[in-house]
């Protein structure tokens, strides 16, 4: 993709704004702790008052014309909604994403066109060598008889178009777990040979089981350290505020 001119329109870069309007379906929206004192936060998992770049963003997107205020699975970007995200980004670091310290690195490319939707996060588990597709896969077919697309379908749906997958990371899958005798593939047509229909076997059944002992513990740790990482990053800067009174005290004291 060619390197956009990093010098914005006679606009002056500024910090991403934050909107406080009623309305969007977004979780960040102002408190009401901060529009009533005293009052309780009702959003879990969100510390009022803390700047949320996509809440921002998707604010902003929602007053261009021909968009709505929800996202749809499979819903694509066109060229220009791809490049207003790029000029928010813009905005609010200064820089263009491949260009950012941090999200200029290959897990984050998809940003680098704009796809706003992608998670890296959740790539990260799901993509190539992550160790979760190939349980999920598993675990899908497990349920019902399905086809490759089927699969990537469920898969984006799942997610919330958060990560989309491509054949060339389904397709040798589908093929490895055959081979692997987990799972036995049809053609719904064997002349035209266009669908492959896969049905788990008794091994493949097996299989999911072995791999759920080895895989759900641990999953369930990464849940366990993420919501600790998180609430770290959440917290107010009480060892900050402490500090700044002892100083307080101090220079009085003096």
């Amino acid at each position: 993709m060619r390197k956009q001119n990093s010098s914005l329109p006679s606009e002056k870069q500024r910090p991403f704004r934050r909107h406080s309007h009623r309305g969007s379906d977004d979780s960040t929206q102002v408190s009401e702790s901060e529009e009533h004192p005293g009052s309780e936060p009702h959003h879990r998992g969100v510390r009022f008052g803390r700047r949320n770049f996509w809440s921002e963003w998707r604010d902003e997107h929602h007053h261009h014309p021909g968009r709505g205020r929800h996202f749809q699975v499979g819903q694509a970007l066109s060229p220009q909604e791809m490049e207003a995200w790029r000029q928010f980004f813009h905005q609010s670091f200064g820089t263009w994403p491949e260009d950012h310290w941090i999200f200029s690195g290959r897990r984050f490319s998809p940003w680098h066109q704009g796809m706003d939707t992608f998670n890296p996060f959740v790539a990260t588990l799901l993509s190539k060598g992550g160790g979760l597709l190939p349980l999920y896969v598993l675990h899908l077919i497990a349920q019902q008889p399905r086809y490759g697309n089927a699969i990537m379908d469920m898969l984006a749906e799942r997610t919330n178009g958060q990560w989309v997958s491509n054949p060339g990371a389904i397709y040798p899958l589908l093929t490895q777990l055959e081979k692997e005798g987990f799972i036995e593939g049809v053609w719904e047509d064997p002349e035209k040979r266009t669908i492959r229909i896969y049905t788990i076997t008794d091994k493949g059944r097996e299989e999911v089981t072995r791999i759920e002992m080895i895989v759900m513990p641990k999953l369930t740790e990464t849940l366990d350290v993420l919501q600790a990482l998180i609430d770290d990053l959440q917290a107010e800067g009480s060892e900050m505020t402490s500090g700044e009174t002892t100083g307080q005290t101090d220079t009085e004291s003096i």
